[in-house]
């Protein structure tokens, strides 16, 4: 990949970073304290509870994107950005346009998700992180 590329990419993903670090201190602050005008029944409580609950998962989802944009600038750090990480050929301008952190090209991104339908279990949110099976000895 081209240096003038990488760099463009290094902009928006150091852009978008601080971006989200500026964003999440300013929701941790605002959104996350106890308003005492909103306790005044159990319907204002409900809401208020369902509102946090929205903003904390906008803040988790928030956060994983945060640790994509992390890896994405490592892989520009490492020479990495831009190869697919189960093939290793390049992945193509447009997928990374368009979904800069990508790290898997169309390919095996496509032969991932025929995976992921294929299982048992079905398709589990990302987000949930990796499932553990206890060992029998």
């Amino acid at each position: 990949m081209r240096k003038e590329t990488l760099k463009k990419f290094k902009r928006i993903f150091e852009g978008q970073r601080k971006q989200l670090l500026f964003a999440g201190a300013k929701v941790v602050r605002e959104d996350f304290g106890v308003n005492s005008d909103d306790r005044f029944d159990e319907i204002d409580q409900a809401s208020t509870d369902v509102d946090k609950e929205m903003r904390m998962r906008l803040c988790n989802r928030e956060m994983l994107y945060l640790k994509k944009l992390e890896s994405a600038l490592k892989r520009i750090e490492d020479g990495l950005f831009g190869l697919c990480d189960e093939c290793n050929e390049d992945i193509e301008l447009r997928r990374l346009e368009a979904r800069p952190t990508a790290n898997l090209c169309v390919s095996c991104k496509e032969e991932q998700e025929r995976k992921e339908g294929l299982t048992a279990a079905g398709r589990k949110h990302k987000s949930l992180g990796e499932s553990f099976s206890r060992r029998t000895s």
